[in-house]
C-alpha cells in the first residue's frame, strides 16, 4: 500500500507537482504529423495538466504554444498561421514557435512592447510519423534511439489507441504485473486454447517471474513451465515496450492520459527501409461505449486485450487511493515501480537527470530486447517461436 501522501507525490503530473517536474524530463508524443495540413495548421492538444495548440506556420515550422493569448486569454486553436509564426485571431497578436512575441498590430508604430511578452512555448521533434515534445528546463535531452524508433530493417505501423480516463501510474503498474495476463486475458489472447479453469486461467503455465533494473527502466522476466522465457521492457517512466511494439502511456492530466502504440513489422529478408518513411496509420476501435464516461456508467467493451486492461486502470477509479489496497508477493514489480517513481522525483529535486535522460545526441541505438521479442510470440500460453505478433 502507499500512504496517502505518497500517492499524490507519485501521480499528480501538473505543472509544479513533484511528479509533474519529474515526467516534464521526457519527451512525449502529441499527435501525429497527419494531423496538421494546410487547412486544419492547429490542433489542441492537453499535455501534463496544460492546455496547449500545435500549429504548422506557412514556413513549415511547427510549434507547441500555450492556448491561452498573452493579451487577453483567447484561444490560439483559431490563431492565423502565418509565414512567421502564428497570429492571434482577436487583436493579432502574433508568436513564433519559441513562444516569442513578434508584433502587436495594434500598439504605435515603433514601440518595443511586444518584446516584453513571452508564451510558454515547447521544442517540437518529428519521429516515425509522431510529432514529441519536450516540456522541462532547456537544454533539452535527446530523443532517445530506441531500436523501434530507428532501425531499418522493417516498416512500422501507427495508432492512437485509446484516451484513457485513468491516472497514468495504473498503466505502469500494470506493465509490472505479470500475474494479470494468463487471467485477465484468458479469452481473448487463448487463440483457441480451451479454459478448464477460469479462476486460475492459465496461471499454471508460469514457472517463474522476476524483474530488473536497466539503464532504461524494469525489465520484466516470465519463465514458462516449457522453458521459454519472455523478456520486455516497462522504458521509464511511461512507456510498455511488449511483442513488436512500444506503447507510450502520455499523461493528458491527473486523470486522463492518450495512448500511442508504433509497431515494427520487419522486412521479409532484411531490407533495409528508410525509418522516416510514413507509417501506416492504423484505425483506433473504442474500448467502451461513451468516451468520456466512466465506471460504473461506463459499459466496456472487453473484446481485446486492451480494452480488457483499460476497464482494469479505469475501474480502479481515476485516481485511486491505494492507502487502502492488499498488495500480495506478485505485486513486487509494483513496488519496484513505485519505489524507482520515488527515487527519481528526488533526483529531479536534486537538480540530478533521472534514468534515461540522454545528453548526447549522437548516442547509440538503445536495444530494448525488441529482437527477442520478435523472436517469442507472447500473445500464447506458453509463447511459441515465431515472429511476434501484438496481442
Amino acid at each position: 500500500m502507499l500512504s496517502k501522501e505518497d500517492n499524490e507525490l507519485l501521480s499528480r503530473v501538473g505543472p509544479g507537482t513533484p511528479a509533474g517536474e519529474l515526467l516534464r524530463r521526457y519527451w512525449y508524443p502529441v499527435a501525429r504529423v497527419a494531423d496538421l495540413t494546410e487547412e486544419q495548421p492547429t490542433k489542441i492538444v492537453r499535455m501534463l495538466g496544460e492546455d496547449l495548440v500545435l500549429f504548422k506556420d506557412k514556413s513549415g515550422n511547427v510549434g507547441l504554444i500555450q492556448d491561452h493569448c498573452a493579451h487577453r486569454g483567447a484561444s490560439l486553436l483559431y490563431g492565423r498561421v502565418e509565414e512567421r509564426g502564428i497570429a492571434c485571431a482577436y487583436h493579432g497578436w502574433l508568436y513564433d514557435t519559441k513562444g516569442d512575441c513578434l508584433e502587436c498590430p495594434a500598439e504605435p508604430a515603433g514601440s518595443k512592447f511586444h518584446m516584453t511578452v513571452k508564451m510558454r512555448a515547447y521544442p517540437i521533434q518529428a519521429v516515425c510519423g509522431l510529432y514529441f515534445t519536450y516540456m522541462g528546463p532547456l537544454p533539452a535531452p535527446a530523443l532517445p534511439k530506441y531500436d523501434i524508433f530507428v532501425r531499418r530493417d522493417g516498416r512500422r505501423s501507427l495508432q492512437l489507441r485509446g484516451i484513457v480516463d485513468a491516472n497514468y501510474v495504473q498503466a505502469m503498474e500494470n506493465s509490472v504485473d505479470p500475474a494479470h495476463l494468463q487471467i485477465l486475458h484468458q479469452r481473448t489472447a487463448a487463440r483457441g486454447r480451451p479454459i478448464t479453469d477460469t479462476t486460475r486461467g492459465f496461471t499454471d503455465d508460469v514457472q517463474s517471474f522476476d524483474f530488473y533494473l536497466t539503464d532504461y527502466g524494469i525489465m520484466k522476466k516470465r519463465v514458462y513451465t516449457d522453458g521459454t522465457i519472455d523478456e520486455h521492457p516497462l522504458i521509464f517512466p511511461n512507456i510498455l515496450r511488449q511483442g513488436n511494439g512500444i506503447e507510450i502511456r502520455v499523461p493528458r492530466d491527473d486523470t486522463h492520459m492518450w495512448i500511442w502504440e508504433l509497431r515494427f513489422h520487419p522486412t521479409e529478408n532484411g531490407e533495409e527501409v528508410d525509418p522516416n518513411e510514413p507509417p501506416e496509420l492504423v484505425a483506433t476501435e473504442p474500448h467502451k461505449d461513451k468516451y468520456d464516461v466512466i465506471h460504473p456508467d461506463a459499459v466496456y467493451t472487453m473484446n481485446r486485450v486492451d480494452a480488457e486492461d483499460y476497464w482494469a486502470w479505469e475501474t480502479q477509479g481515476a485516481l485511486p487511493d491505494r492507502s487502502i489496497e492488499r498488495l500480495a508477493s506478485s505485486d513486487r514489480g509494483i513496488v519496484m515501480f513505485r519505489d524507482l517513481l520515488k527515487e527519481q522525483i528526488e533526483k529531479v529535486q536534486r537538480g540530478e537527470d533521472p534514468l534515461g535522460v540522454i545528453r548526447d545526441p549522437n548516442h547509440a541505438m538503445i536495444d530494448t530486447n525488441l529482437s527477442h521479442s520478435l523472436i517469442v510470440e507472447v500473445g500464447l500460453f506458453p509463447p511459441t517461436p515465431a515472429i511476434a505478433t501484438k496481442w
